[in-house]
């Protein structure tokens, strides 16, 4: 979609008091956050939004291009910041199970982002109920703030087959609409 039309629907949504605003760093090769990011400095009081983005998907080549390693996530974080024109992102989530990283090495790179204040809160998007019970436990009681789940799964008659787990361990989670 042109920036154009994006922005017209970005302005639209905040108008109608919708102020959640999700984006990832591999949408659009990064430039997804990048309309966001000026849609929100031109359009609303960014204290007003609540903004998530995520970190996963290949954006460079090679192997720290990719992934859920502490470097590449100590370097995408960085990333989104400057295309987002934001110090901080307000829910910053893993957007898949990265089964090439240890989770403790994800779990301390983003506990360090949420302590040098670039994330308010972590979040897991698309990944399976066990998955996300997995990245809980470890984190411990005292550990990371996490404060969603996304899956990606269509709402069904059924509700959300990821809402048990997610209410289980205190947490809020997203179903999206329609993908």
């Amino acid at each position: 979609m042109p920036e154009a039309d994006s922005r017209k629907l970005i302005q639209q949504a905040l108008e109608l008091g919708i102020n959640f605003l999700d984006t990832a760093n591999v949408y659009s090769d990064g430039h997804s956050e990048e309309i966001v990011g000026r849609a929100i400095k031109d359009f609303a009081k960014r204290d007003d939004i609540v903004l998530a983005t995520k970190v996963f998907s290949r954006m460079r080549p090679g192997a720290n291009g990719a992934g859920l390693s502490r470097k590449v996530i100590l370097s995408e974080i960085d990333h989104s910041l400057r295309r987002l024109g934001t110090e901080y992102i307000d829910l910053y989530q893993i957007h898949r199970w990265d089964d090439s990283t240890p989770i403790e090495e994800t779990l301390d790179a983003l506990n360090d982002v949420v302590r040098a204040g670039k994330a308010r809160y972590i979040g897991a998007s698309s990944m399976f109920a066990w998955q996300f019970t997995k990245a809980v436990y470890t984190s411990g009681e005292g550990g990371l703030l996490w404060v969603c789940l996304m899956f990606r799964v269509p709402w069904s008659s059924s509700g959300a087959p990821g809402a048990p787990t997610a209410l289980a361990f205190g947490r809020s989670f997203i179903v999206p609409g329609s993908w």
